[in-house]
């Protein structure tokens, strides 16, 4: 793809690459062992203008756009899941603020792309997650405040955010269009962070449950307009698969090269694994499986810079690649035999984390719902 990547998107690669191989990857080891958040690596990332790699100038970004967002987040993801999780937080929520934010929310922006605000997203709750529209938690206006109540679960940098993003219903009689979205500073009395998830991988990013028992927040922090959340969010998740799956192709090439490595140091019956049939046919699948993921999230990505909708090309990306890579990253652990179950290579690592990117930014069951509406739509 290289070749068609213009001047300013190679050059953003080739920091993102150099960051991602010569300090992400060496410390992706000791983040999925300590599961403590990678401070130093995230300001890192900040420092090099990352965060705003797809915001525009005027709004304090690098001024690129999805694509380069995409390309970046290949990269880092390839030296440590966890890290291009932590990557995409704060892009997300700086180009939501952007698109949504008052004057006074959008004041946040700058602390998030130097890295001194760590910003999170409240939509989940303990018994609601793809059926959005049934969240319980309520933000009631009193005057020029609302009081917001309930509980939100699976909330990556909950533990130690600055400012989190709640979704929660400003109309409860109204679905999914009494939904609003309100800046919430974690420092507000009845902010109460749970304790940090024991997660099968993606560690390092303090997952807790927060509960918002009566906080009450100035009406200034509304994002958007009261009651118009639920359909920002479906925008917002459109590029944020665009993230997810450009994350899982990162881990993908980490895999198949891992693969390709061992398979031509390790020998058996006489030669390298390498020269098996056996072995080339599942590494000949990684590769056209990478290939055409990484289409077609750029061609998803090539559209919503053009100003397209992208709903079916953005679930059609995150379907296909997460799923590929699941699929290749556990035939990469086969090819590693025994030792692929050791944590002392890395593709163990790499099997647990990846693991997430069917889940997170809607299940990969929602994804064929998507597609299947799309679809429908565009045949009757």
């Amino acid at each position: 793809m290289d070749q068609f990547y213009n001047e300013e998107q190679r050059m953003v690669r080739d920091t993102a690459r150099k960051l991602s191989e010569n300090v992400v990857a060496p410390a992706a080891a000791t983040i999925d062992r300590e599961d403590e958040f990678p401070r130093e690596i995230y300001n890192a990332l900040a420092e090099q203008g990352l965060f705003g790699v797809a915001l525009s100038e005027d709004a304090g970004g690098v001024g690129l756009d999805a694509m380069a967002a995409c390309i970046v987040m290949e990269e880092i993801a390839r030296g440590s899941g966890a890290v291009g999780n932590a990557f995409a937080i704060p892009v997300e929520a700086a180009i939501f603020l952007d698109h949504h934010g008052s004057e006074t929310t959008k004041g946040w922006i700058p602390g998030i792309l130097d890295g001194s605000v760590i910003p999170a997203t409240a939509v989940t709750e303990p018994d609601t997650g793809s059926d959005v529209a049934a969240m319980k938690t309520t933000a009631i206006r009193n005057g020029d405040e609302y009081v917001i109540k309930g509980t939100k679960a699976w909330v990556t940098f909950g533990q130690i955010a600055d400012v989190i993003m709640v979704f929660a219903k400003t109309d409860p009689e109204a679905g999914h269009k009494g939904i609003s979205c309100i800046l919430v500073e974690t420092d507000r009395a009845g902010v109460i962070k749970g304790k940090s998830e024991d997660l099968l991988g993606m560690h390092g990013l303090a997952e807790c449950m927060v509960t918002l028992d009566e906080v009450r927040v100035p009406v200034t922090n509304l994002i958007g307009p009261e009651g118009g959340a639920f359909k920002m969010a479906m925008g917002n998740f459109n590029f944020a698969r665009l993230m997810m799956s450009s994350m899982a192709l990162g881990m993908a090439q980490a895999a198949m090269e891992d693969a390709i490595s061992y398979a031509n140091d390790r020998k058996q019956f006489g030669k390298p694994i390498f020269e098996h049939q056996a072995i080339q046919f599942m590494i000949a699948d990684m590769a056209k499986d990478i290939s055409a993921a990484r289409l077609l999230i750029h061609n998803a990505a090539k559209l919503y810079d053009a100003g397209h909708s992208i709903a079916m090309e953005a679930a059609q990306a995150k379907l296909f690649t997460t799923d590929m890579a699941q699929v290749h990253i556990s035939n990469a652990l086969q090819i590693h035999g025994g030792n692929g179950y050791s944590r002392e290579f890395r593709i163990e690592r790499l099997f647990r984390d990846v693991r997430l990117s069917q889940i997170y930014e809607g299940t990969n069951q929602i994804q064929r719902m998507i597609i299947a509406r799309q679809v429908q739509k565009a045949y009757t």
